[in-house]
This record gives structure tokens, sequence and C-alpha cells, in this order.
């Protein structure tokens, strides 16, 4: 049903980078590995820009953006290298990747990889190395949060002692997860905070 309803809407709006997104996440989910790559294949084939996921978080009045896997950081080696710390951290309090929305047909330890390196936990990562302990960190998305960096956000707060901020530029697919706190701030945002 899931696929008639895409490909209808495809039909449609041959240019909606969501809806391939959508129908390579069906695909996927139900192990249609071919099918993933014959997607993928028109998305490249008619020119199609998926907008990428990012994080943005200000520190002392400068904004700071990143992305998945994101190395271009003037401070790219301290993020991976707090990146470390965290992962230890996290698995010490009971801590395991959430594998599950990875489309990928690849090996679980590198979907474990894929998810380590989500922007909001670069961002965040940052934010650990550039503020004072204690202080708050607001980190605001592009896109949704996915299940493993919800879960991962909650510990982070939890070990770190750190109030989080998520805020995620709402749109027709933007949903909150059931156990986070949630803010509505005027039209366009959807807060989560972690405390």
């Amino acid at each position: 049903m899931a696929e008639i309803c895409a490909n209808k809407i495809l039909e449609l709006e041959p240019e909606n980078g969501a809806v391939y997104v959508l129908l390579t996440n069906i695909y996927a989910k139900c192990g249609r590995w071919e099918e993933v790559g014959r997607v993928k294949e028109m998305v490249m084939g008619r020119g199609v820009k998926k907008v990428p996921g990012c994080s943005l978080i200000e520190m002392n009045g400068e904004m700071h953006e990143f992305v998945a896997g994101d190395r271009t950081h003037e401070s790219s080696d301290e993020i991976y290298a707090k990146m470390e710390e965290m992962g230890r951290a996290l698995k010490l309090a009971g801590y395991a990747p959430d594998t599950a929305e990875v489309i990928f047909d690849i090996c679980e330890e590198e979907k474990e990889d894929a998810v380590y390196r989500h922007s909001e936990k670069l961002a965040i990562a940052f934010g650990l190395l550039k503020s004072p302990a204690g202080a708050a960190i607001r980190v605001v998305k592009n896109l949704r949060m996915c299940s493993d960096c919800h879960n991962a956000v909650k510990l982070i707060s939890a070990v770190y002692g750190r109030r989080l901020w998520c805020g995620i530029k709402r749109d027709s697919t933007t949903s909150a997860p059931l156990d986070a706190r949630v803010m509505i701030t005027g039209e366009s945002f959807l807060f989560l905070f972690y405390s």
C-alpha cells in the first residue's frame, strides 16, 4: 500500500526528494535491497537533490554547522576524541546503538558506525567541549532525530548532567518522541529538551 502511494506521489511530484527517501526506507525495512538500489539510481538519473541532515549550535556568538560524518570543522580532532569518550560513557550507562533506521545493506558494525557520527551527536560533543560544565546545550536540526540519537541524547543529558535542547525545524514529517518533553515555539520550530 505504501509503495503504491509513494509511486502515485512520484507521478505528481517527480522532483520531491522526500518521497524517494520514504520509498527507500520502506524497501529497506522490508529487506528489498535491489529495490533500494533501483530507487537510488532513479534519484541519480533524475537529478533529484536530497536535503542533507544538519545540526547547528551557537557558541560564543558564532554558529557551527555539522553534517553526519563531518570532519571539516576546525575542532574536528577534538570533537571526535570527545565522541569516543561519550561512546565509552554511554556504553557504561547501558547504551546500545539502535540501527533499525539505517537503510544500507551493510554489516551491523558499519551500521553502528553510521549512527555514531550523526550530526546532532557531533554538535553535542562540540557543545560539551566548548561550554562551561553544567551549561545547557542547544542544537537546532533541519530534519527529525532518529530513534538512536533520541536515546543517546537522553543518556548524554544524564551522564554529563546537562540540559540538552534539540530544536527541529518543523515540516509535515516532524514528530516528537513520546518520552521527550516538548515545547513548541511559534509555527516553525519544535524543541525537545532532556534533563
